[in-house]
């Protein structure tokens, strides 16, 4: 395993990128001698005030309104299970394998800096279950985002005292049955260990992994079929100087720019019409760099803000040193479940607009390009349909855009008055993504059509590759078939991200730069 890297929890800045290969095993995750002191440290600082007597928050009290009731030193142990249980009180379908993996990665991390008094055994079966792929099940629904994602973490720590469920080997089993397949024991959780290992914000923030993630990918595929959409539909390229963009710098718009001019280097197309008497495109087309570039803004944005959140303690109470214990509210998801409200608005905006151009490559007023991008129409209905979807699609999307971070229902008996929803916002994310994934591929199926009239003129060399590639997979349509199937290819496609990863193929094969000043920023998280 030398070729993979290493990565030490609780000492290392942890990235998205890096929860990512933690997750799919091309990272490996390790608690080293001096992560392991300080938990020890922290640890035996809570058995101090336990065996004081001192009354601190969590450790020999009860939780939320029973903060003033005390709780003698024999029940403290019972306490920690007790809340477990009490508080496993998920619903609704379990979230993807890969969320909950990265929700324990996330938590391993955040213990592992000593400050949550948790017991080095109970870290030790923690990186177990991700070494052995042992990931617990996890209801998608029940957190509030306020002291911390109680219910889904509740759910997600179960299996340490032999409850719950868990994905093992490809099934879903009992935690008792994976005890006796591995011969495990369940855990005796010490004071405080329960509290701190659902408190924290990791449901939300691992949400937040996967949305940083894949909404990246919609913004470099909406690029590109974008980009392919203009040379189908013979747009102009001055929008995208880069004289006009440096009049207004925002980072996301000259990257995106930068990307179209790339792209189009050497096109055949738009020497083609280079003196045509259109004087500007309708804005779909024309304001890909200002609409396209404010979401990329907003995911830069999520990528700062998830950062901070990766390598943050969010449990309570906080254990600082042997005479300061803090009882705050580092759990409070608002940080990260106003900027995913954000993200879902901008994963929103690449459909909408999406759907606008596949809506203009229909309407036939581009020179060579018929209406409902066929020749043969009236017996025929061409794509006329597919744009129904995208439509249904983006309006979809449009509902899910309200912010779940502007409601609060109080819980805990008042105790906890004002709540993020943060959870909600990260699963509504998640939803929005995938529904701009359908889109984009309607898209490029129509990009790819309106592009095949423009024979035998040649694109850019990379979106002449895209439209090769894309016919092996879809042919091209000069009747009427079912449609759904070239979607579920496209989505396919998409999803895969082989676009993308072709396009890297072919930038290195020939030799090309991508002509943007903030590549960086945009590419590595």
């Amino acid at each position: 395993m030398s070729h993979i890297k290493t990565f030490q929890y609780g000492e290392d800045h942890l990235t998205a990128g890096l929860a990512l290969g933690l997750a799919d095993g091309t990272v490996k995750g390790i608690l080293s001698d001096t992560c392991l002191k300080k938990v020890n440290t922290s640890h035996q600082r809570v058995q101090r005030i336990v065996e004081k007597g001192h009354t601190v928050y969590g450790i020999n009290t009860g939780f939320g309104p029973l903060c003033n009731t005390k709780i003698s030193k024999e029940d403290t142990k019972i306490l920690q299970s007790n809340i477990l249980q009490s508080h496993s009180v998920g619903v609704g379908t379990p979230i993807a394998n890969q969320l909950a993996k990265i929700m324990l990665i996330l938590k391993i991390h955040a213990l592992a800096k000593g400050f949550s008094g948790i017991a080095e055994t109970t870290l030790q079966r923690m990186l177990w279950h991700l070494e052995h792929d042992a990931i617990p099940v996890v209801p998608s629904q029940g957190s509030v985002g306020a002291s911390g994602d109680l219910a889904p973490l509740s759910h997600l720590f179960l299996p340490l005292i032999g409850l719950g469920k868990v994905e093992y080997q490809g099934k879903t089993i009992t935690t008792q049955e994976l005890f006796q397949k591995t011969g495990l024991q369940p855990l005796e959780l010490g004071p405080k260990e329960g509290l701190a290992l659902i408190n924290g914000t990791q449901f939300i923030a691992a949400h937040g992994v996967v949305v940083l993630h894949k909404l990246q990918h919609c913004l470099k595929h909406a690029d590109i079929i974008g980009t392919m959409m203009i040379e189908g539909l013979q747009g102009s390229l001055k929008p995208f100087y880069e004289e006009l963009h440096q009049l207004r710098p925002f980072k996301g718009n000259q990257h995106v720019a930068g990307r179209i001019r790339t792209l189009l280097q050497g096109s055949e197309i738009l020497e083609d019409h280079i003196d045509c008497e259109r004087v500007q495109d309708p804005y779909s087309l024309r304001c890909i760099p200002q609409v396209h570039g404010a979401s990329r803004n907003t995911w830069l944005h999520l990528k700062e803000l998830l950062e901070i959140e990766l390598n943050s303690v969010t449990d309570n109470p906080v254990i600082i040193d042997d005479e300061l214990t803090i009882s705050g509210g580092n759990f409070h998801g608002q940080p990260l479940a106003m900027a995913l409200d954000y993200a879902a608005l901008a994963a929103s905006e690449i459909g909408n607009i999406s759907d606008r151009r596949i809506y203009l490559a229909l309407e036939g007023n581009s020179p060579g390009v018929p209406k409902l991008l066929m020749k043969d129409t009236g017996i025929n209905s061409g794509y006329m349909i597919l744009q129904y979807t995208s439509a249904a699609l983006a309006s979809e999307n449009k509902s899910l855009c309200f912010p779940a971070s502007a409601d609060s229902i109080p819980t805990s008996l008042g105790q906890e008055d004002h709540v993020s929803m943060g959870s909600i916002s990260g699963r509504k994310a998640l939803q929005i993504i995938e529904n701009v994934e359908k889109i984009l591929a309607i898209e490029l199926l129509t990009a790819a059509q309106a592009f095949e009239y423009r024979k035998p003129l040649k694109s850019g060399i990379v979106l002449d590759e895209i439209h090769t590639f894309l016919r092996t997979k879809v042919a091209f349509a000069e009747h009427d078939r079912v449609f759904a199937n070239d979607i579920e290819k496209g989505i396919e496609i998409i999803q895969n991200n082989d676009i993308i990863h072709l396009v890297e193929d072919v930038m290195q094969e020939k030799n090309l730069h991508w002509n943007t000043p903030h590549l960086e920023a945009f590419e590595i998280y």
